[in-house]
């Protein structure tokens, strides 16, 4: 595979807070890369350093062969971004939008009209083009900006919690165009997000937290790591129940809102004796096969939690 995103050392230091601690990674041509974690993890700074918006601390990152410290234009041109936050011009049409973007990034004049009639089918608005931007609702909104990013055919498509504050229905739908846009277009695409589901989706992500990245692999590779099945019990004495399955069992038992959490391989099999012969009455019990949740919490003891960001992670496009 050909890598088109090359990441060395990379930091960003704001006073005394060190929000990227020196990250390494590289992303390959044409597939979905994503970053996971929390709000205040770092992920939007480090994706403002790599579309040139924020200059690095130290550390430097490669773009389709161009450096994001030296040839910052070059990197521009190769790039499309796309904020959090609607940076449209909503007193303006979709058309009006588009064409303004197109005399932005100097796409030919002669290619122009080609080009909005090509984003704007890839996005399913064609019959809103001249229609006026604050009448579209939000997930057109965002199609919009989806479509304006590709205009000037970017060889990484950035997007920054693409779908933050859409339903769930129209979440699905701008998944739709992303994986349609990867499909058509061949366009490595480079996601950060707080969303499991979202996550699911990429051919590999970067667990990020404190400004590092702990990790980085497949989803499912990522919750093969975790070990087995999941099992979760709620018992009439969970400190006893808890007690005795690590005693009896030689399991390490985790207690969180009431419930108990254990790991084993081949968890069916086990539960239909397990509930049999337990000395503690069971309440309720759950089996499960890890999620990219447990990934997080295996990793750093907690789940991702959704708050508000840093200071240092405020960025042009909102936060992390």
């Amino acid at each position: 595979m050909e890598t088109i995103v090359e990441v060395n050392d990379l930091k960003k230091t704001y006073k005394d807070k060190e929000a990227v601690k020196g990250v390494n990674f590289s992303v390959e041509k044409g597939e979905i890369f994503g970053f996971l974690g929390p709000n205040g993890a770092g992920k939007s700074t480090t994706i403002d350093m790599l579309s040139t918006i924020n200059k690095p601390t130290s550390g430097d990152a490669i773009i389709n062969g161009y450096h994001v410290a030296s040839e910052k234009d070059r990197v521009r041109g190769s790039i499309g971004l796309i904020f959090q936050e609607s940076t449209l011009d909503e007193k303006l049409t979709a058309n009006e939008n588009l064409k303004l973007h197109c005399r932005f990034y100097n796409v030919p004049k002669e290619k122009r009209e080609e080009r909005i009639q090509e984003v704007l089918e890839i996005v399913d608005l064609t019959e809103n083009r001249y229609k006026i931007a604050e009448k579209f609702s939000g997930g057109m909104k965002r199609r919009l900006e989806i479509a304006r990013g590709l205009l000037h055919y970017p060889r990484v498509l950035f997007l920054d919690e693409p779908t933050v504050g859409l339903d769930p229905n129209t979440r699905n739908h701008i998944w739709d165009y992303i994986l349609k846009l990867k499909k058509k277009a061949g366009i490595t695409i480079f996601l950060t997000t707080h969303s499991m589901d979202e996550a699911e989706l990429c051919d590999r992500i970067a667990v990020m937290d404190h400004g590092e990245v702990i990790a980085l692999d497949s989803p499912e590779k990522m919750k093969t790591d975790v070990g087995g099945d999941i099992i979760e019990i709620e018992t009439a004495d969970n400190e006893k129940a808890k007690a005795t399955i690590e005693a009896d069992y030689r399991l390490e038992v985790k207690e969180k809102d009431g419930m108990l959490t254990f790991q084993i391989n081949n968890g069916s099999e086990f539960l239909v004796q397990f509930v049999k012969d337990f000395t503690v009455e069971i309440l309720t019990v759950n089996l499960r096969r890890p999620t990219l949740n447990d990934v997080f919490m295996h990793l750093t003891g907690r789940g991702i939690r959704e708050e508000a960001a840093q200071p240092a992670e405020q960025t042009k496009g909102g936060t992390n």
